[in-house]
């Protein structure tokens, strides 16, 4: 069960990176475009500084799993390296109750938002409803709840190593 879940885990995590990466790649094109059509032909696209602000919400969102899944995103750095081992898996669970805790707040705060807003329209993109702004929390919420979960059964901790 415990291999099947990380297999899942890992499936998922790489999926949501994947996919911040796209959006960061989309964003950076979308403003080399904005660059030259407001710059240098002197027409702007005000569809695209939309376009790229949803880009780097979906981003934002779909990157938290990885970090989350590495232990670099709650941390607790000074305690952990002060307290003995069986301390440290407390530590570990009482991290991930937390985590998990406020990632619930996301995704039902985010779902609802999501639900709201899909009646409204995006400024400058009228034909694209809010809904689509919105629902990257709860979805980004949910791919990193499961990298919590992941990081609680097989921890990794590539911030520590790092650190001096």
């Amino acid at each position: 069960m415990k291999k099947t879940f990380l297999k899942f885990e890992h499936w998922t995590t790489e999926f949501s990176t994947l996919v911040a990466c796209l959006m960061l790649a989309i964003a950076s094109a979308l403003g080399m475009f904005q660059i030259v059509t407001r710059f240098v032909l002197e027409q702007p696209a005000e569809w695209s500084e939309i376009l790229i602000r949803l880009s780097l919400i979906w981003m934002v969102f779909m990157g938290i799993p990885m970090a989350f899944r590495q232990g670099a995103m709650v941390s607790v750095d000074v305690l952990y390296r002060w307290s003995p081992p069986k301390i440290r898996r407390v530590l570990d669970w009482v991290v991930c109750i937390a985590a998990l805790a406020l990632i619930a707040v996301i995704i039902w705060w985010g779902l609802d938002y999501s639900l709201r807003g899909r009646v409204q329209s995006m400024a400058g993109l009228e034909s694209i409803s809010m809904f689509w702004g919105y629902v990257a929390m709860p979805v980004g919420g949910v791919f990193a709840a499961i990298g919590i979960i992941g990081n609680l059964i097989d921890p990794k901790r590539n911030e520590l190593e790092t650190a001096q």
